[in-house]
């Protein structure tokens, strides 16, 4: 990784924040996408009521959970946006699919803490054939392109839908082909940039969105608990959460006690609640709990990305 230090303040777009606002939300995206997960992956795959009965309300990053952590570690969730974070940075800001794919294939073979089975078994398709973009399948619907996301929606700030959605699907399509999963990724870049922008009607927009060309994201009026990994639910749970709350602290103590997939709804709810708030929202405790390497990388690649988007 390059030394943790930080790009050159640029100008920003008219009608945009100015450079430290926009590298305030960044940071603080990134450090809440590694909050979220470590949080969740405390009581990642239990029930709200084996989270109350051992927690009772579940608050603080203390590691432990099914994986065993050590108190501020990360997950998936996080490396891999990291690994994809470093891609695109050693493509000048472009989203490649061969580099994703590369990235990836490198992360998994440093043996990570956890590792989804669509991730594993497309990465292995990729090393046996080389194509870097996974068949399509009904079957790959799962939340894995989506906790990983954010270094797409930090460097394709400002550009189309049409070159968001081409950029993602660069990363996405490397392990989930599939146009649940896509349609749900470009509507959370959509959020991620409203949050950055400070522009609440563009988000209402893109849920819309998403509701209209994929009715069955549409929210249940029933309370989502104990999230599965397919992206409609993990989906349902983040977004009632985000109609529910607004502050950061109360928004991700919500999504991670609702048990289930926890570190991955955690992380996503942790991004977009960074992206909206800015990095000065995040509780200093959560900060100084995540490891101290996670959170400079995190710090790095959020004003690095950035950048690139600001020079695009």
């Amino acid at each position: 990784m390059p030394p943790v230090t930080a790009p050159r303040q640029r100008s920003t777009p008219t009608g945009w924040p100015d450079a430290r606002t926009l590298r305030d939300r960044a940071v603080g995206a990134y450090l809440g996408l590694a909050i979220g997960d470590a949080l969740g992956a405390t009581v990642e795959f239990m029930t709200p009521r084996e989270i109350q009965a051992r927690h009772g309300v579940h608050k603080d990053i203390t590691g432990g959970g099914w994986l065993r952590l050590k108190a501020g570690q990360v997950t998936d969730d996080t490396t891999m946006a990291l690994a994809l974070g470093e891609a695109i940075l050693a493509q000048d800001g472009h989203v490649e699919p061969e580099a994703c794919a590369r990235a990836f294939d490198d992360w998994m073979r440093a043996k990570p803490v956890d590792i989804g089975n669509t991730v594993r078994r497309n990465l292995i398709t990729w090393r046996r054939t080389g194509e870097a973009k996974a068949p399509y399948s009904e079957h790959d619907a799962g939340n894995g392109a989506a906790m990983r996301l954010l270094p797409v929606a930090l460097v394709s700030l400002g550009r189309s839908l049409t070159d968001i959605a081409t950029a993602n699907a660069a990363q996405a399509h490397v392990t989930h082909h599939n146009a649940l999963s896509d349609a749900a990724c470009e509507c959370l870049i959509a959020l991620i940039h409203a949050g950055l922008l400070h522009r609440p009607a563009e988000a209402l927009i893109a849920i819309d969105r998403l509701f209209d060309t994929q009715p069955v994201f549409k929210l249940p009026a029933k309370r989502v608990e104990n999230p599965s990994g397919f992206i409609v639910d993990t989906m349902h749970a983040v977004l009632q959460t985000l109609e529910d709350f607004e502050d950061v602290f109360p928004a991700l103590v919500d999504i991670v006690n609702r048990g289930g997939d926890a570190d991955t709804t955690g992380a996503i709810v942790g991004m977009l609640v960074g992206a909206r708030h800015g990095v000065d929202a995040l509780p200093k405790r959560w900060v100084r709990a995540l490891d101290r390497a996670t959170r400079d990388r995190c710090t790095y690649q959020a004003e690095a990305l950035l950048d690139h988007a600001l020079r695009h």
